[in-house]
């Protein structure tokens, strides 16, 4: 029996030909349809001389063709690696380097960088470029096709061959530091830990491969908007859910906060998927603000299910949600491109705390010390986040890291990206944000998005980011670079009585710049980088010293 995605996928179309498997603001795409424009790619790159392994870089906003090309890379048996399209032309080169890439599907818009960094790509034999909305001439690279050309020209059936649980899914993640990775995870892996090939509350194995097609023959079909960009491995996983329930994934290239409600009220969504606060913060503004199309509320009544996971939702913009969206449910998971889901909370209104999500972890995730032991509930001990059983192979070509990130206690592999953690007395995980980003001042080690999420209750503060700066006395002091709502900037000293509700005094800012805008990646993660940049490049707006800790 083979746990593979393209197989699951295949399920799918078999027993729901007819139903809409993707749709955007001006098409849809039935489950058959999908078949046949993803068999044509397919054939095609195997044609192009596309082996089994080789890697396929897909360079595309939220699209219905990025979502064939998917589903067509697997099918091939090849990798995908998703391109993250900010990308300038040295890091594509670093990546199209990296991934020993042999084939690109990317759309026109991104034409003139790949055709800057072309020359330099020995490997690349194969660029197909997908049509979009872009008007003027841009440079295509030398010996490129057209996708739709490809698929007019190429054989849509499915005549592919076994294929294997072994396979390889690759997610790429630059994560808060350093050069991207290609994280590598087995078929069966991603999907036990992602896909749904387990009952998240339970624990337990689907029944078979086929499981998830049946169910989702014999039921409705759900609509999810996976909203952030498909560089983010949480929308791949998303849609690949969808997809394997015979369900209807919407794909809108560009967000924003009225565009989100626009797209549930126009395609009745049931469940919508975001990354904390980077998304959930412009989303209520506009929800505040109502359609201004129509100047009513958004028909919002066909929307169930809010899920957030991979970056912070504070605590009181949950509290905003919950009060606007009475009867729905809105969820908090954690979990990273090593780690896959790690544990989830439903939010409840009121539920302050400090730190970043506060979850029920899973059966296989666990917080360890340094010595690979268990982290006592209720001690107070920070400890790191911990995944056994189904996680990935490691990063490509990266021995050192893989090394240093997957470890063996007492006989058991681990995944340990480096997130801190620290577990309640009640058994929950509260986690404390990425090791490699952490502070420490004067031998006490403070965790940004604590600092964050407690900025971010002002309401003059629209979106902050922590770092630490050089400190002659204790070696590090805690700074905050703020984005403010307005032209109204509040004092480290109007922010201290806010703060100290929520956090002890040493965690407090002592410096603070303030910016036009905060910047993240796509898919709403923070960008510590170019916050400490921010910092060294001129003095701090505001500044005071700490006489003691």
């Amino acid at each position: 029996m083979s746990y593979n995605i393209a197989d699951l996928v295949e399920h799918a179309i078999d027993l729901m030909p007819d139903r809409v498997a993707l749709a955007d603001d001006g098409r849809e795409v039935t489950y058959a349809q999908l078949e046949e424009r993803a068999n044509k790619l397919a054939n095609y790159l195997l044609q192009q001389g596309v082996q089994p392994g080789d890697k396929v870089g897909i360079y595309s906003r939220n699209t219905v063709e990025a979502v064939e090309a998917m589903v067509a890379v697997f099918k091939a048996r090849a990798v995908m690696i998703n391109v993250n399209f900010r990308y300038v032309e040295n890091e594509l080169q670093y990546i199209f380097d990296n991934s020993d890439m042999v084939a690109l599907i990317h759309e026109r818009r991104y034409s003139d960088r790949v055709a800057g960094v072309r020359p330099n790509t020995p490997l690349l034999k194969t660029v197909i470029v997908v049509d979009d909305d872009t008007t003027g001439t841009i440079a295509t690279a030398a010996d490129s096709v057209e996708y739709e050309t490809v698929l007019a020209e190429s054989s849509g059936e499915r005549d592919f061959g076994e294929r294997s649980s072994d396979d390889i899914f690759m997610l790429y993640t630059g994560g808060t530091t350093g050069l991207p990775k290609g994280v590598m995870w087995r078929h069966e892996d991603w999907w036990r830990v992602l896909g749904g090939g387990i009952n998240f509350l339970t624990g337990e194995y689907v029944e078979d491969e086929w499981h998830q097609a049946k169910t989702g023959a014999g039921n409705p079909q759900m609509v999810r908007f996976p909203i952030p960009p498909m560089i983010h491995g949480g929308s791949q996983t998303a849609t690949f859910h969808s997809l394997f329930d015979g369900g209807k994934a919407v794909m809108i290239p560009e967000f924003t906060g009225h565009g989100v409600w626009q797209h549930i009220d126009r395609h009745k969504i049931n469940l919508i998927f975001i990354t904390g606060d980077a998304m959930a913060r412009p989303m209520m503004d506009a929800l505040a603000e109502g359609n201004p199309e129509t100047g009513e509320p958004y028909d919002l009544s066909s929307l169930y299910l809010i899920a957030s996971s991979a970056a912070l939702f504070s605590p009181t913009l949950k509290d905003q949600f919950l009060e606007r969206l009475p009867n729905r449910m809105i969820t908090d998971s954690i979990g990273s491109s090593e780690t896959g889901f790690g544990g989830l909370a439903v939010v409840a209104k009121g539920a302050n705390h400090t730190g970043g999500p506060r979850v029920k972890i899973d059966a296989a995730t666990q917080v360890l010390d340094d010595q690979g032991n268990p982290v006592a509930p209720g001690s107070g001990q920070v400890g790191f986040l911990a995944r056994s059983g189904h996680i990935p192979v490691g990063y490509y070509k990266d021995e050192a890291k893989t090394k240093a990130t997957f470890k063996e206690f007492n006989g058991i592999r681990y995944s340990i990206p480096g997130d801190y953690a620290r577990v309640e007395e009640d058994g929950t995980v509260t986690m404390l944000g990425r090791g490699s980003v952490s502070i420490n001042s004067g031998g006490e080690k403070i965790y940004p998005e604590e600092v964050e999420g407690a900025l971010k209750i002002h309401p003059e503060i629209f979106d902050a980011l922590v770092v630490g700066v050089p400190d002659e006395r204790w070696g590090q002091r805690v700074a905050a670079v703020v984005q403010c709502r307005g032209d109204k900037r509040p004092t480290l000293d109007e922010l201290r009585p806010v703060l100290t509700q929520e956090i002890a005094p040493y965690k407090l800012p002592r410096s603070v710049w303030f910016v036009d805008q905060i910047k993240r990646n796509p898919a709403g993660k923070p960008d510590y980088r170019w916050a400490k940049a921010q910092t060294e490049e001129r003095p701090a707006d505001e500044h005071i010293e700490a006489s003691s800790k």
